[in-house]
């Protein structure tokens, strides 16, 4: 079927499969975001818990590396302020992609012929 196409309409069924598949990677990397960040959450409120002079450890890589419980906390507020700042950002680009994935879908309707909704 698509040697039938013409190339315009090739080029933009292409366009619209790329779009596509931007979006979908942006809402995975928005999933693994807000992973995170509920992760960093949970730690928070686990770490209020605590005693101020309980003794925290906080995993590097494979290490487990002794830690006061203010410098932990500290640095999960600010993990937590950078993935809230990245899932915004995400967001932004996953409606980015989804308008041009509409747009695009309305050109090659047009383009083929296709009675648009009304």
């Amino acid at each position: 079927m698509s040697s039938e196409l013409p190339p315009q309409i090739q080029n933009q069924l292409a366009q619209l499969q790329q779009i596509q598949q931007q979006a979908q990677a942006i809402v995975a990397q928005k999933n693994q975001v807000d992973i995170t960040l509920k992760e960093a959450e949970l730690a928070l409120e686990e770490l209020e818990k605590l005693e101020p002079d309980a003794v925290v450890y906080r995993a590097i890589g494979d290490l487990l590396i002794k830690t006061e419980r203010e410098k932990t906390k500290l640095y999960l507020v600010e993990k937590k302020d950078t993935l809230n700042l990245r899932l915004q950002t995400l967001a932004r680009q996953e409606e980015r992609a989804q308008k041009r994935f509409q747009q695009l879908q309305e050109q090659l309707k047009q383009a083929i012929g296709t009675p648009t909704a009304q």
